[in-house]
């Protein structure tokens, strides 16, 4: 599960271009199996309540990152060159 809280985390920090992605793909109303299959790495047929939890905290902290978070990121110096 992706973090909920109201700052950007490590975690958020190391998976930035999955949540890229994700958003990229969301935009594009691509199945939510196949985006977690692509960019979580999750076989959605061996669990699939766990992927699609999975899917949907990813996608939602996607969007609040885009929305909220990107600040946070930004004053960090993220991207580093």
């Amino acid at each position: 599960m992706a973090p909920s809280v109201d700052e950007v985390t490590s975690y958020d920090k190391e998976h930035v271009v999955a949540y890229m992605r994700l958003l990229d793909a969301d935009a594009e109303k691509a199945d939510w199996r196949e985006i977690a299959r692509i960019v979580l790495g999750l076989d959605p047929t061996v669990g699939p309540d766990r992927a699609r939890r999975t899917f949907e905290s990813h996608l939602a902290r996607a969007k609040w990152l885009a929305g909220h978070g990107y600040r946070d990121l930004l004053r960090s110096g993220w991207p580093k060159q």
